[in-house]
């Protein structure tokens, strides 16, 4: 039986800034083990900075070092804003991020419904931000369009989404929930990324599809 945790993404998939305990896909695991489910911790691919094209590369990378089991009970993946935060193409973005998607799943025996995809969060609300003088509306903007890529592929290839755009917009700013860089987040906020994520993991480690 497949019983891995394979997860994929960039600074707010490794947790820049925290401790390792502290990383959403490490407090995931921990959560669905209290409840009884036999997952242990995730095997992290995942470095700061990456845009989905730099994933790509460094799943190649991580699978010469060290074979990628294609038979993981579960898979996240979580990736896109540095390709906005570059200032990306939404249309090569979408193509990139569907082949992800594709690779995600093909890691996971090829049932898409044991992918889990989080949603990009806003670091338009972070004092990182406003130190550089972004333009918080733009960025919201360009932020959901990338998501609403995300939210369309994810259910066109029949994985599941988790939608941690709204908490990372409400809370995001606020000092307690970011990492000391005043950038990425700090454990209490993947404690909620975590949480939003747990009903979806269930689901897919117990064979449910999206509903």
């Amino acid at each position: 039986m497949a019983q891995g945790f394979l997860a994929l993404g960039d600074s707010y998939t490794i947790g820049e800034g925290i401790a390792e305990d502290g990383r959403w896909p490490v407090q995931l695991a921990a959560a669905l083990r209290a409840e009884g489910l036999d997952l242990p911790a995730p095997r992290i691919i995942a470095t700061t900075g990456w845009t989905t094209d730099e994933l790509d590369a460094g799943i190649d990378a991580a699978h010469a070092q060290s074979p990628i089991a294609t038979d993981h009970a579960l898979v996240s993946l979580l990736a896109g804003v540095n390709d906005q935060y570059r200032g990306l193409e939404p249309g090569g973005f979408r193509t990139r991020f569907a082949a992800l998607l594709r690779r995600a799943a093909g890691f996971a025996g090829g049932d898409a419904a044991r992918v889990l995809v989080l949603a990009i969060p806003d670091w338009g609300v972070t004092p990182f931000a406003f130190a550089q003088g972004r333009d918080r509306d733009l960025v919201a903007s360009q932020i959901d369009a990338f998501n609403a890529i995300c939210r369309e592929e994810t259910a066109r290839a029949g994985a599941h989404w988790v939608d941690i755009g709204p908490v990372s917009r409400e809370r995001g700013g606020k000092t307690a929930m970011l990492a000391d860089d005043g950038l990425h987040p700090s454990a209490t906020m993947y404690a909620l990324w975590s949480a939003l994520a747990l009903p979806a993991a269930r689901a897919a480690l117990q064979g449910r599809r999206p509903s």
